[in-house]
């Protein structure tokens, strides 16, 4: 109806492209506007000046010989004072942007490792970005970003790739344990090396204050009865000693039979050792 009355409603964020008998004539911008179609004024179409984006899905070969696919996503939108061109001069703007990427992608892409691709996937997309606004300002296309949003390498590297890494820390997890059980068997060791030490010491202090008692003993005795030697003050004490032992032994309820030798010689062959150790311990100082 209003085409019929020679006026043209043009929505917000769109423009369109008045002709005057085939031959472009004026930019219109959002609005009405009058066009009287007897004079030979038409509507050619309308250009939207949204943001578009197309993803734009490239396979490539890396430096590695690894096929991955990358997916770029480009950012787009005519520009204003150059609308005319962003019309007339492209048939087919996607098509366009599309093979820009492909061209950007597999010239940058086999240059680089796997590893390398996904660390300067920030620099492809710089590459892809400045590409295209070089070649799309030409036809009043803006390019207002690129983003490499995905690879994706073929799925028998990608299994590949897992596992290694799964092996690396299998691998990583072995060892950590190893070396704690390093660590738990060194501070084993050094405590029953510590342990056996302190043993030792104990039973050496043991052994050292039942000598100065029995030299005390023997020399009390000495200066307080003349005329005894100490060879007769330690086979006294020693005979008083294996009595009290055996009493000991009979008074307790829960021993059970113990046969010992019994007789004079016996207690001389104690009383040999208990000396024989006293004077070893007197010589060891």
């Amino acid at each position: 109806m209003g085409q019929a009355l020679g006026c043209v409603q043009v929505d917000q964020s769109t423009v369109a492209m008045k002709e005057k008998f085939g031959k472009f004539s004026k930019v219109l911008e959002p609005g009405c506007h009058c066009m009287p179609w007897c004079f030979g004024y038409q509507n050619a179409g309308s250009l939207s000046l949204r943001v578009q984006q197309l993803d734009v899905r490239c396979e490539t070969k890396t430096k590695d010989n690894v096929f991955v696919i990358v997916v770029a996503s480009v950012q787009y939108r005519a520009m204003v004072e150059k609308a005319s061109d962003a019309f007339y001069k492209l048939s087919n703007t996607k098509a366009q942007i599309q093979a820009y990427v492909f061209d950007v992608i597999r010239a940058s892409v086999p240059k680089l490792e796997l590893d390398a691709v996904f660390e300067q996937k920030n620099d492809i997309a710089k590459g892809v970005e400045d590409e295209l606004e070089k070649a799309m300002s030409a036809y009043g296309w803006e390019i207002v970003q690129t983003l490499i949003v995905d690879i994706e390498p073929d799925a028998h590297v990608k299994r590949s790739m897992n596992e290694i890494n799964a092996a690396s820390r299998l691998r990583l997890a072995t060892s950590e344990k190893a070396e704690a059980e390093k660590i738990l068997q060194i501070k084993k060791a050094e405590g029953e090396a510590e342990s056996k030490y302190l043993s030792g010491l104990g039973v050496a202090r043991q052994r050292q204050a039942i000598v100065d008692g029995l030299r005390d003993s023997v020399l009390a005795f000495s200066e307080n009865v003349h005329g005894t030697s100490a060879k007769e003050v330690m086979d006294m004490i020693m005979v008083t000693q294996y009595f009290d032992t055996l009493k000991e032994i009979g008074a307790s309820s829960k021993s059970s039979a113990v046969f010992v030798p019994h007789g004079p010689g016996a207690v001389r062959d104690i009383a040999t050792q208990i000396r024989d150790g006293l004077l070893q311990a007197e010589a060891s100082k």
